[in-house]
């Protein structure tokens, strides 16, 4: 790309990534409305439908944050900051999924005790009988 270039976008590409943004977040309030998704993990997507209108609206954001990371094209931007929204939904995930996991086993312990309180019990109350 030559210094002082200025790459735009094309009517067809805005259009396209208008209703790829107005169509993401129409989805996420109506997941959000069906009980389908959750309120707490609904913001997460509500702001990344947001950050695509605003792209969308302003490619000159786009091409700011482009020289700010020191892409060459604003293409490698948008895949950079999918990585990283890819990463933290990864950490994310894998946070709940350990804290999960570890319920579980609590809950099958509980669990397990409890069958045996309740499979010893008449044994209990015999010996008590007696």
């Amino acid at each position: 790309m030559e210094a002082g270039a200025e790459i735009i976008m094309s009517p067809r590409q805005k259009t396209l990534a208008l209703i790829i943004s107005i169509s993401l977040l129409i989805l996420i309030l109506e997941l959000v409305r069906r009980r389908k998704l959750r309120e707490e993990y609904s913001w997460l997507w509500l702001l990344t439908g947001l950050a695509i209108l605003g792209l969308s609206l302003r490619y000159d954001l786009l091409l700011a944050a482009t020289r700010l990371i020191g892409a060459v094209v604003p293409v490698s931007t948008l895949f950079f900051f999918g990585l990283i929204f890819l990463m933290l939904i990864s950490i994310s995930y894998s946070v709940r999924i350990s804290r999960l996991s570890l319920q579980v086993k609590n809950l099958a312990q509980k669990l397990t005790l409890l069958e045996g309180h309740v499979r010893n019990a008449p044994q209990r109350e015999t010996e008590e009988g007696n």
